[in-house]
């Protein structure tokens, strides 16, 4: 299995937008908002299966000539294919389709290990996200966002607080990315 890691990145959206939509006026409660924004950001990422803004990440792969698909979406870039911690200059293809999918796979030979007869560890180097930064977010993204964030805080202490608000889904899901397998 494919592990992908990634900068945490910036804030979708900010407290000053998250604190109007909950109509406080105060600071005292700032850092459980922010982090409510993080958690919002993430379930956000998770549901539609892109991630938000624009941040480096890297993904273990399998060391063999198949193609094989990057798990972050939307991919802007490629920078490289790194076999236990150094970079191949040759030897290695990408491709990232219209739909933001990215593809990376080794040329030639499996590259071993000098001691050993298994493969070395291979890691891709990407760039991934829908934008830039907040203002590149889909403005139904970050409603959704402020909403669940508004639910959250609103119901932190209580036991009965339910799902989500269906708005949100309703938000999110013509942005969601489906995968099969």
């Amino acid at each position: 299995m494919a592990v992908v890691t990634g900068d945490v990145g910036p804030l979708v959206v900010g407290l000053a937008e998250c604190k109007a939509a909950l109509r406080l006026e105060r600071d005292d409660e700032d850092a459980v908002l922010a982090g409510h924004i993080r958690t919002a950001m993430a379930l956000c990422e998770a549901f539609i299966g892109q991630w938000l803004i624009e941040r480096n990440g890297e993904q273990r792969l399998a060391c063999d000539l198949a193609w094989q698909r990057l798990q972050a979406s939307p991919v802007q870039q490629i920078s490289g294919l790194f076999l236990a911690g150094e970079a191949l200059a040759t030897g290695w293809e990408s491709d990232i389709g219209a739909d933001g999918t990215g593809w990376v796979r080794l040329i030639g030979q499996i590259p071993m290990a000098s001691t050993t007869a298994t493969p070395v560890n291979l890691v891709a180097r990407f760039r991934a996200g829908i934008g830039v930064d907040w203002n590149g977010v889909p403005e139904p993204l970050r409603a959704g966002i402020v909403r669940l964030v508004s639910h959250l805080f609103s119901h932190r202490d209580a036991a009965d607080a339910g799902p989500p608000p269906a708005a949100v889904a309703a938000l999110w899901r013509p942005w969601r990315r489906m995968q099969l397998g």
